[in-house]
């Protein structure tokens, strides 16, 4: 029972003086930073399309991926803006599993902190520089946040979090987008509560310090599903919930009303296959209504070099060693069909 502290790791500030960002790294942030805001306001009617593996496993991999991406982009940048999903920190059920690059970044060893905050520091870095393109990682522990604060332009809090009050009080702090997913109940009151309380101002405890935010007026809500009483998957990006979220998110009345539909998890059954078809149909609501035409901003598709998932011992390079994921073959294909409807 209890506690043992291993080793006192080094605060973000440290971090980042060790491992800084080029100018040109900067600059690019900076520059898509501004366009994805532009997307959440309506200024800019591309489309967002957040995109990668279930979890990033492994450095060569995950930038083989997102140099793919890369040439997808220039062929849809007029329609569709990629942001690659770069998850490095993974929630687990029961605890069990393997749970990021942050807790082993290699996940056929033992885990190791020090050497996960760095190699995921280094991974993200790495993308932008290669790629050109800024990523999205998932707000699993809001006091890691800021190892990786000046190199994030999307945050996702997940479904088993969205309730908890320390991330609602770190996302009003974020400065750039954060998808508050609906929890695993499908609740819908309490995901925009959360948006709620990211949009708002607020003082708290942080890291040892006093802190105040703003408010987060990109705050805004991810449907992924939800299970019922029995375990089972119930989906929630069908025209009617998708109507049902608009009302009950315009009657909160709520800044930059938007909305980004996971197509894996509960609203596939992690059947990874049926995300081609959930991300066309939620495509045809948004034709069908001009009220979800501005509210949907993007997708969110698991996506890697291969179908499916495998097990960690299996080594399949570029396969999911989480949820199973879209291969690339049929991933680049629907992102050229997704580009020709919008």
């Amino acid at each position: 029972m209890g506690m043992t502290f291993n080793r006192k790791l080094p605060i973000p500030k440290l971090i980042k003086e060790l491992y800084p960002l080029s100018e040109e790294v900067s600059k690019i942030k900076k520059e898509r930073d501004e366009q994805i805001k532009a997307i959440f306001r309506g200024e800019d009617k591309r489309f967002i399309l957040i995109i990668g593996p279930c979890s990033a496993d492994r450095e060569d991999a995950v930038l083989d991926y997102v140099s793919r991406l890369t040439k997808v982009q220039d062929k849809v940048k007029d329609k569709i803006f990629i942001i690659p999903r770069i998850y490095t920190g993974k929630p687990r059920t029961t605890g069990e599993g393997y749970k990021g690059m942050l807790h082993q970044p290699d996940p056929n060893k033992s885990e190791n902190m020090l050497d996960g905050i760095v190699a995921v520091r280094r991974l993200h870095t790495r993308a932008i520089e290669e790629s050109g393109l800024v990523c999205a990682d998932e707000m699993l522990y809001p006091e890691n946040y800021r190892y990786l604060s000046d190199i994030l332009s999307y945050n996702a809090v997940g479904a088993r979090s969205v309730e908890n009050q320390e991330h609602r009080l770190v996302s009003s702090g974020v400065e750039g987008p954060v998808g508050m997913k609906n929890p695993t109940s499908g609740d819908y009151s309490v995901m925009l509560n959360s948006i709620t309380a990211a949009q708002s101002p607020h003082m708290f405890i942080y890291r040892g310090w006093e802190v105040e935010t703003d408010g987060n007026p990109y705050a805004h809500a991810i449907l992924r599903g939800y299970t019922n009483k029995h375990g089972n998957a119930i989906p929630n990006y069908h025209y009617e919930d998708l109507k049902l979220i608009y009302t009950m998110y315009n009657a909160k009345k709520l800044q930059n009303m938007s909305v980004i539909v996971d197509c894996n998890h509960a609203n596939s059954g992690k059947k990874y296959e049926e995300q081609i078809r959930i991300a066309k149909e939620v495509l045809y609501s948004k034709r069908h209504s001009d009220d979800l035409n501005g509210f949907i901003k993007g997708l969110m598709i698991e996506s890697y070099i291969e179908d499916g998932a495998q097990k960690i011992e299996e080594g399949v390079y570029g396969k999911s060693i989480t949820d199973p994921c879209l291969g690339w073959e049929k991933s680049e294909k629907l992102i050229y069909e997704l580009a020709d409807v919008l």
